[in-house]
């Protein structure tokens, strides 16, 4: 029967939700798994460092005027609760199961950090009565002082953070913001965690969220090590950058422990080097719309900036866009205020964001720069550009407007005839004066 209110569209959607009680069962045998394994990975961790006599602090200076603030306590341990409601109230068992695997991966890491570069902190609490007394008490009895960096309290906050504040809107979602930025200052006003813990927490808790995102597929699923040889030199090349940067950060962290920050473009360029090693573009977990995750946003924000300056260096004497045939423009990656002159951006940048503010429609198509695309995402970027003409002037685009976008426009006017040849199409590009540079086994 079709409910009155819902409608007859609405009655399918409702059918197709999973049973309650099998989200239910699936939540709780991995809380049944989870919490044991939390305790035993991070009591042991604990426990091993407390046997060295060798271990260490990052700790600045000015962090002796943070308050101690007994009632934060109740905040702090506040996301116990929310740990295991996050997976008991789920409306998919497929939402459990990404949960989950973004809880595990985040105590994994941590605890590997825990053994391998162990930390403690410093200060030492004063006296605490009455329920925060109570709760200290209670930690006590399991933590102590080596657990540091990265802070998995951290970590398990930005990963809990992000599954509520899909579903909170309004005050809620207010209230809920609010509520998470008290427990992330309670890592620090109940002393249980330096400063430095705390943007090592974060990046572990995005790497969490980007390895195991709400939506799409699983970065590392299907993967298979490239055959291609340049596919493997650009993967080896972006690995040892990222191994230089990771190294940079623990050399210079007995210098300074601002130096740690280079644990974040080493991240994300050793998740670049991923994509050239076989899991291709869809690392980036970019929509069809341009947008991309909060988790690849934050993440691969240093490959992006270097990837705009690039852009720029080889683009900023060429003009931004360049017409090729009844509407089709060719260019480098517009801002907002370029895309705004065409009906619809065709955007083949798999590494680049949409820009704010764009109004035009807009149809991403990832391909992964320097690398021949698949012939199915060129065959789905002939098929957009000739699907974008009747709305309208199209640019398609890539992060320099050379090879990606040129040979998806090649593509193009071999498909529609307005070339008999791949040949005959580059000749066309080539007239207008821009670079071009087709791979030789390009799908024409």
């Amino acid at each position: 029967m079709v409910s009155p209110v819902l409608g007859p569209a609405a009655a399918p959607a409702r059918s197709a939700r999973e049973p309650y009680a099998g989200i239910v069962l699936r939540a709780a045998l991995w809380l049944a798994f989870l919490a044991p394994f939390f305790y035993a990975t991070y009591c042991f961790a604990n426990w091993l460092a407390s046997q060295r006599d060798d271990v260490g602090s990052i700790v600045f200076a000015w962090e002796r005027g943070i308050p101690f603030i007994a009632w934060t306590i109740v905040p702090y341990w506040s996301i116990n609760l929310f740990y295991g409601l996050s997976l008991l109230l789920n409306d998919s068992r497929r939402g459990v199961d990404r949960l989950a695997g973004r809880y595990l991966s985040a105590q994994i890491v941590a605890v590997a950090c825990f053994i391998l570069f162990p930390l403690t902190a410093t200060f030492v609490r004063p006296q605490t009565s009455g329920l925060p007394g109570f709760l200290f008490a209670v930690l006590g009895g399991f933590d102590r002082p080596f657990n540091q960096a990265p802070s998995l309290h951290i970590a398990l906050l930005v990963i809990i953070w992000d599954h509520w504040r899909h579903r909170l809107k309004g005050m809620a979602g207010v209230v809920w913001h609010a509520w998470c930025l008290l427990i992330g200052a309670s890592v620090l006003t109940t002393w249980q965690h330096h400063v430095i813990d705390i943007p090592t927490g974060a990046l572990l808790g995005f790497f969490a969220l980007w390895l195991f995102p709400r939506d799409g597929e699983l970065p590392f699923a299907g993967f298979r090590l490239t055959a291609d040889a340049s596919a493997r030199r650009l993967a080896l090349f972006y690995a040892l950058v990222a191994a230089l940067a990771l190294a940079g950060a623990a050399a210079g962290a007995f210098v300074s422990a601002l130096w740690l920050i280079l644990l974040w473009p080493a991240l994300g360029l050793a998740i670049v080097a991923f994509a050239y090693a076989g899991a291709n573009a869809k690392v980036f977990q970019k929509a069809a719309d341009g947008s991309v995750s909060l988790a690849s946003r934050i993440l691969l924000l240093p490959h992006r900036l270097g990837a705009r300056i690039n852009a720029w260096l080889w683009t900023r004497k060429l003009p931004s866009h360049v017409a090729i045939a009844d509407g089709v423009f060719l260019g480098r990656f517009p801002t907002a205020a370029e895309a705004g002159a065409f009906g619809t951006v065709i955007d083949l940048a798999g590494e680049l964001e949409r820009p704010r503010g764009v109004t035009c429609r807009w149809t991403a198509v990832a391909m992964i720069d320097l690398l021949p695309p698949s012939p199915e995402a060129q065959a789905q970027a002939v098929a957009a550009i000739e699907d974008a003409r009747s709305h309208g002037t199209v640019l398609v685009c890539c992060a320099l407007g050379f090879q990606r976008s040129a040979g998806a426009v090649a593509a193009w006017l071999v498909a529609t005839g307005r070339a008999d040849t791949l040949a005959q199409a580059r000749t066309k590009l080539a007239t207008t004066g821009r670079p071009v540079h087709l791979h030789v086994d390009q799908p024409a």
